[in-house]
């Protein structure tokens, strides 16, 4: 299949849309209309108010639009998970419009779900920004790090930095202190050095006993926490010394990723994640038949 098409980035609480031609972005639009603020019935009258604005093409989505909280549910797909297996497997709720499925691991010792971050891992290789065989990581709320193989997603694990870090400063002990901004700067690294440690629960409580003991100035709490956490994550991907890690990050979580990878003794190497998923979401639609 080939041609223009609309795609759709859609997740649970921001929506992308892309114009796409032969590969190119001809025209893009960001907004806050995610799943979670669209009624069940009111995603085709979104859809069609899509192709007001773009142009009658086809459309082709990917994220929490085909979660059992968006429109239809369009499932998952197995590991190794490929652009091939993808796009077998999209789902179609009207006509000329589809919704790529999510990747799972389903085994007996774990289990593990993406939903929209395969279209951005599989793009980076699609686009030259990342090799074949690479360690990604997609930081965000729920993190990502996916082990690609000759092009294939083969493993992946959800960490919970993002969501962890929120509810440490909304309804922890510690969150009072965490007042301040957060950046890559002197704090944020000396968290990440601090995540070494192995007692993770006893050092963030030791954030409150630094406060009280006067030994961290006030509004440095939450980028000693933010380093804290991503450290600790980093230091469970990163296996061996000088590990390269392609980052699908702009921005602050870019800035502190970066760091915290170069920190743990990792190589970070920066990817247009939005490039990665027009490139992901154009390979689909080329082996969609």
């Amino acid at each position: 299949m080939s041609g223009a098409f609309i795609a759709v980035d859609w997740g649970t609480t921001n929506r992308r849309a892309y114009h796409v031609e032969q590969g190119s972005v001809i025209a893009t639009e960001r907004d806050g209309l995610g799943v979670l603020s669209v009624r069940a019935a009111g995603f085709p009258t979104e859809v069609a108010a899509l192709r007001t604005r773009f142009g009658p093409l086809p459309v082709i989505m990917a994220g929490m639009v085909g979660s059992n909280r968006g429109w239809h549910d369009a499932g998952y797909v197995a590991c190794p998970a490929t652009v091939e297996t993808i796009a077998a497997a999209v789902v179609q709720p009207e006509e000329a419009v589809w919704i790529t499925p999510g990747v799972h691991i389903d085994a007996p010792e774990r289990a593990d779900v993406m939903r929209g971050e395969e279209v951005q891992l599989l793009g980076a290789v699609a686009a030259g920004l990342a090799p074949g065989d690479a360690l990604l990581c997609q930081p965000g709320t729920h993190n990502k790090w996916a082990t690609l193989q000759q092009g294939a997603i083969v493993d992946f694990t959800t960490a919970m930095t993002g969501e962890l870090f929120g509810l440490l400063k909304d309804h922890a002990l510690i969150g009072s202190e965490m007042a301040g901004a957060v950046d890559a700067d002197a704090s944020f690294r000396a968290g990440v050095d601090a995540s070494a440690e192995a007692d993770l629960l006893a050092t963030l409580f030791g954030v409150r006993a630094a406060s009280v003991l006067g030994k961290r100035a006030p509004g440095e709490a939450a980028a000693y926490v933010s380093g804290l956490l991503v450290g600790y994550d980093c230091r469970a991907r990163l296996r061996e010394p000088g590990q390269t890690v392609y980052l699908l990050a702009d921005g602050l979580l870019a800035r502190l990723y970066r760091a915290a990878v170069t920190i743990v003794g990792g190589k970070a190497v920066m990817v247009d994640s939005q490039a990665s998923f027009v490139a992901g979401i154009t390979q689909i639609r080329n082996f969609m038949s």
